[in-house]
């Protein structure tokens, strides 16, 4: 029976291929989860010709139930537990346009918030479908990750959840004051109250951009992509107080040059796996409840 056994979703490409080749390097047993078979495959094969032979395919897609029962009940007759889980899987919450950025617009020296500028001016819009299918996936459908695979986690020895985050998830970039501090505030707050936030920015969403920009939701282009992460941040909070037995904490891996950034991030896949991988890896007894940016801890205002 192998060591520590861990998931990671959206594992087939960019950061959660990375991850998964870092946490196979580290002798982690890494179940790979895609929702696309074929390149899944193919990914557990790419990572096994590199003499990575820890490394298992399993199909799962974050938003279907079905598909994550399946994953559940193999990972229970395997090994029994779960030792970590990396949810990572995730969209961008925007229509896509092109994938390519103007060559007369690219410096290195333009930031995180310049670089998404041009990326909404060439690349990408924001959309109503497209930011109700963000908060599916990347709110909702994590939930439901975590809610069947706890148990398995609840039977390791140290059982660890790490949330791929975002420095656009931090509450000040909300204008509603009573909200961020409302949603900082983790003596109280509850799952239940995350929900409603939640569906609460979805409705706005179907009323319109005036709407969204009126409620002191995160100004930009990318609202829904913001939203979608201060919840899954307060949800973490609210898990690890839940759950003091497993660490749940969120790491921000930077702005990083994969398919959802059209290769236009500031940094490459193995820095920013690199960064997810020193959270998931933290010594036993380390930390719960808290928010990594740049490999150390960092408030999730």
């Amino acid at each position: 029976m192998p060591g520590r056994i861990a998931v990671v979703t959206g594992g087939n490409k960019g950061i959660g291929l990375e991850v998964c080749r870092q946490l196979a390097g580290n002798g982690v047993t890494v179940v790979l989860t895609a929702r696309d078979e074929t390149k899944g495959a193919a990914a557990v094969e790419k990572l096994r010709g590199m003499g990575l032979s820890s490394v298992i395919f399993h199909q799962m897609e974050i938003t279907d139930d079905t598909s994550i029962s399946r994953l559940a009940n193999f990972l229970k007759t395997r090994f029994g537990k779960l030792d970590i889980l990396v949810n990572n899987a995730g969209v961008v919450g925007l229509e896509f346009l092109q994938d390519r950025i103007d060559g007369t617009s690219t410096t290195s020296e333009k930031d995180t918030y310049e670089r998404i500028d041009l990326l909404m001016k060439w690349c990408f819009r924001e959309t109503r479908d497209a930011g109700k299918e963000c908060l599916r996936t990347n709110y909702h459908g994590t939930k439901q990750v975590i809610g069947a695979l706890l148990p398995l986690l609840l039977a390791s020895d140290d059982g660890r959840i790490v949330n791929v985050s975002s420095e656009l998830g931090q509450l000040r970039l909300f204008g509603d004051e009573a909200l961020r501090r409302e949603l900082d505030d983790v003596e109280t707050l509850t799952e239940e109250r995350v929900d409603a936030v939640v569906a609460a920015f979805a409705s706005d969403l179907d009323a319109g951009v005036a709407a969204v920009a009126v409620r002191g939701w995160p100004d930009g282009a990318m609202s829904a992509y913001a939203v979608s992460k201060a919840a899954l941040n307060a949800y973490s909070r609210v898990l690890a107080r839940r759950h003091p037995t497993v660490r749940v904490n969120c790491v921000h891996p930077g702005f990083v040059r994969t398919d959802m950034t059209v290769n236009f991030g500031l940094l490459p896949p193995e820095e920013g796996a690199a960064r997810v991988v020193a959270v998931a890896l933290l010594p036993a007894g380390g930390p719960t409840g808290a928010y990594f940016e740049e490999r150390r801890e960092a408030p999730f205002v």
